[in-house]
């Protein structure tokens, strides 16, 4: 049985026993055709997430990986079902349980490896990040590789109108610190841009189905613990371009999102997210 099969409302002892998944809704669009699925997480993102399906359809992404939007609680109308099934959209997955991108990555997560595919690749609804790249975490996991993070750092990579805050906070402290704890060298780690293969998310140390993991703690832990157990990781070259005069897209700002953001990379290091 497949989750096509089941109730509107998905409480998480309907994906696996001793999995930690909020409760979502899942609204069938097409068939799976693929072994690899993308997620998108998005929340209110508007043009940014309708700009960016568009784009995937025109390259065609959707015959080569299925695609499943997972929503936060939108209210801004974008994500209506005639438009994803105009582009090519498998699914739309809607979170009513409680908890923020995290806990968005869970429903998915466990709707994903339930549905039986062998790799997930993620990538932001937010319109930054280069989809024409990813044929290349779709190649990383036809390659065996376990763990595929973009990287606007490596050669062939590209970064444009990045706020300064950032790209220090990034090369000064997350990815050194989250590099320590990984026991590899990472440029990029705060991008949610990368691909996991079945095999990493299923081990069971990793678990990655705990109510621990709510707001960005579950990136932060699923980058270091791979190389932790050694599978095999990467870091694939993507663009990554935030608009020039507005306002910047993203979820993380304001003082108290950076703490939260800095009290998990320093929890990673210590190993507070191991089962």
């Amino acid at each position: 049985m497949t989750t096509d099969d089941l109730p509107g409302m998905m409480p998480h002892a309907d994906i696996a026993e001793g999995w930690d998944v909020p409760s979502f809704r899942y609204e069938p669009l097409r068939p799976r055709r693929t072994k690899y699925v993308i997620v998108i997480p998005v929340i209110n993102e508007g043009e940014r997430i309708r700009g960016q399906l568009r784009e995937m359809a025109r390259l065609g992404i959707h015959d080569l990986v299925d695609t499943v939007v997972v929503d936060g609680g939108s209210t801004d109308g974008s994500l209506d079902s005639d438009f994803l099934s105009s582009v090519g959209v498998r699914g739309l997955l809607v979170k009513t349980g409680p908890g923020r991108l995290s806990a968005q990555l869970r429903c998915a997560y466990a709707w994903a490896l339930r549905e039986g595919y062998e790799g997930i690749i993620t990538i932001d609804g937010n319109g930054k990040d280069g989809v024409d790249t990813i044929p290349r975490f779709v190649d990383a996991l036809d390659a065996g590789i376990d763990y595929a993070q973009a990287s606007r750092f490596l050669k062939g990579g590209h970064r444009e109108n990045t706020p300064l805050s950032r790209l220090l906070a990034i090369r000064l402290i997350h990815a050194p610190v989250l590099s320590m704890a990984a026991k590899h060298w990472f440029t990029d780690t705060t991008q949610g841009y990368r691909a996991y293969s079945s095999r990493y998310l299923l081990d069971a140390r990793t678990q990655p189905f705990r109510d621990v993991f709510d707001r960005y703690e579950l990136l932060a832990y699923l980058t270091v613990r791979a190389s932790q157990l050694g599978y095999r990781v990467t870091e694939i070259p993507t663009s990554r371009i935030y608009p020039a005069n507005e306002a910047i897209p993203t979820k993380i700002s304001g003082v108290k999102a950076l703490v939260d953001l800095l009290a998990v990379v320093g929890k990673t290091l210590v190993g507070r997210y191991k089962p």
